[in-house]
Parts: C-alpha cells; structure tokens; sequence
C-alpha cells in the first residue's frame, strides 16, 4: 500500500457549508493513477464520520488534478459549525493520508527530485 501522499499534494477549504478539496498528482502517471483509484464515491467513504450529503469530483486532465465538493460536510459553516476545523482546511491533509493500492509503476509517480539533492 502507498500513502496517497506520496504520489499527490493537495489544498481544501469550504465554500459556505461545503468543503472543496483540491488533489494534485505529482506527475502524468500519477494523475492516472488518481483517476483510476480516487473517485468520489472512495473520498465519500473516507469521509463518512462527516456525513457528507454528496461527493462530486471535477477532473482537471491538463493539470493532472482533481477537485472534490463535499456537500453539507461542515457542520453549517465557519460561524455556525461547532467543528473543530470549521473551514474544512485540514481535510486536504487527511485525504492525503489515506492508503492506496501499490501501483506497479510507483517511481513514474513520485516527484522528481528537487535540483542539487542528493539522489536516494
């Protein structure tokens, strides 16, 4: 298994009640891989103790990225919700953490190495 992590970045904030969670792929094949592995209705399970009404994702091919709406998943929002993340700005973080099946081409997905970096 693989940490979703490893192969992506990703970036969330909410949208009134709703949470909206930005997933980047490091590369091309990543990308892939989230397309394939990451749906909506697996970030709607991941998410279930929030109760979300709705999972939607929004591809964005060229960036290798994908954007999920999590419905009604605040509590009400940042001045109603009793939440401790009220804006839904950890939920990035947590998605990031979740276990992927091990791809057998995981060295296409990870990030390349920063330049002047020692090679592993």
């Amino acid at each position: 298994m693989i940490r979703l992590g490893d192969i992506a970045h990703g970036r969330s904030g909410d949208k009134g009640n709703h949470a909206n969670i930005g997933l980047i792929a490091f590369t091309a094949a990543g990308g892939a891989f989230l397309e394939t592995h990451v749906t909506a209705e697996l970030v709607r399970q991941y998410f279930r103790d929030l109760n979300p009404e709705k999972v939607e994702r929004f591809a964005l091919p060229k960036l290798f990225a994908f954007n999920f709406v999590l419905k009604n998943v605040l509590g009400g929002g940042a001045s109603d919700s009793l939440r401790t993340d009220t804006q839904g700005k950890a939920l990035a973080t947590a998605l990031l953490e979740m276990q992927l099946p091990d791809p057998d081409n995981l060295a296409a997905m990870l990030p390349p190495a920063a330049p002047g970096s020692a090679p592993a």
